[in-house]
């Protein structure tokens, strides 16, 4: 399940090195205390192709999120350590000093070179509020995280397991072109991955967005 696992030794030091168990304990008991339903970020399906390729287009309303901003040398690491920092403002580090509840998923907007070959580094990492902080969402202790008012989205999206290395995300990437076949319906150098699970699960279920022009 999303946000299980997070205080393997291994996955923390990978997130960073400041980070150790310590700092985790306190989080991960209120994780499991409140091992509750995860919240769907709302959203309304427009149409669904079930064949072979099977994906569908999504409308997603306008809505606040908690957002991180990393450039790590690798992807996994700039997911992994934005992911540590929104658990934190999830479990308490947050202006209400409260555990806030799960949503599902989280969204990891990328963006392409130039040259369409590899990922620019930066990549900002999404959690959606819950429903009932989006009128009034929590003050983030952390100021590496900002409350952003995210604009209505429509999106074409694929499902994927597994890793997302760079070099797994942009062959998703290309495959779907290869099943959408060419379009200029779609953007061309940013993309969405939504995780359903944390960045510790090497399984974990993925979709790439490809983002309707508006």
């Amino acid at each position: 399940a999303l946000w299980d696992s997070l205080c393997s030794p291994s996955r923390a030091s990978l997130a960073s090195p400041v980070l150790c168990l310590a700092d985790m304990a306190g989080p991960i008991v209120q994780m499991t205390r409140h091992n509750q339903a995860r919240e769907p970020v709302p959203y309304v399906t427009l149409s669904q192709k079930c064949e072979e390729a099977a994906y569908e287009e999504r409308r997603y309303p306008a809505g606040k999120w908690a957002c991180v901003t990393k450039g790590e040398p690798m992807y996994e690491q700039s997911i992994s350590m934005s992911f540590m920092k929104l658990m934190r403002y999830i479990c308490k580090e947050n202006s209400v000093g409260c555990y806030l509840g799960v949503t599902v998923p989280v969204l990891n907007e990328i963006h392409l070179t130039k040259e369409g070959t590899e990922l620019e580094r930066e990549v900002i990492t999404a959690y959606y509020l819950p429903g009932e902080f989006q009128q009034n969402p929590p003050v983030p202790v952390d100021p590496e995280i900002h409350i952003t008012e995210r604009a209505p989205l429509r999106v074409i999206t694929r499902v994927f397991y597994g890793m997302t290395t760079e070099e797994t995300i942009l062959r998703e990437i290309s495959l779907f072109w290869e099943l959408l076949g060419s379009t200029d319906t779609v953007l061309r150098e940013t993309y969405i991955v939504a995780a359903y699970e944390n960045p510790s699960i090497p399984q974990r279920r993925n979709e790439i967005w490809f983002i309707c022009r508006a």
